[in-house]
């Protein structure tokens, strides 16, 4: 993984460093059943006055359904995308599992595209796979 350095046009940006992703897919999100569109206030409330101050402005953003429950027990899934998420810190992988259902999952560092995961008790203990606490 890269290292994407800052040129010094303000002093915030003097010394800053990133990294870079070359391996994330820059793709579109998934529009059906795995996006809608979060209402976010801006500091304004029911009446649509500001009360709190500096609150306003941004990028409109779609929110992404993460499964975090990850129930599809004894199916296998793919990873197609890793993507990134704008509501949180971290990157998704959107998984197309057998039965042709997809979902989000998060990003587990370490998992490439099209690689495999599954969730169950037999699971063997791999990256991107869960098992129950009992089968740990």
């Amino acid at each position: 993984m890269a290292i994407r350095l800052y040129r010094a046009y303000t002093p915030g940006t003097r010394n800053r460093s990133v990294p870079k992703f070359d391996e994330i897919v820059k793709c579109q999100p998934q529009k059906k059943k795995l996006t809608y569109n979060k209402h976010i206030k801006k500091g304004r409330n029911n009446r649509g006055i500001i009360t709190s101050q500096h609150r306003g402005g941004g990028h409109k953003r779609l929110y992404r359904k993460i499964d975090f429950q990850r129930n599809k027990k004894y199916i296998t899934g793919k990873i197609k995308t890793i993507e990134y998420d704008p509501n949180r810190n971290t990157y998704i992988c959107l998984i197309n599992y057998e039965d042709g259902e997809k979902r989000y999952i998060l990003y587990p560092r370490g998992i490439k595209l099209e690689d495999t995961i599954i969730s169950s008790e037999e699971a063997p203990i791999l990256i991107g796979n869960t098992l129950p606490l009992s089968a740990v």
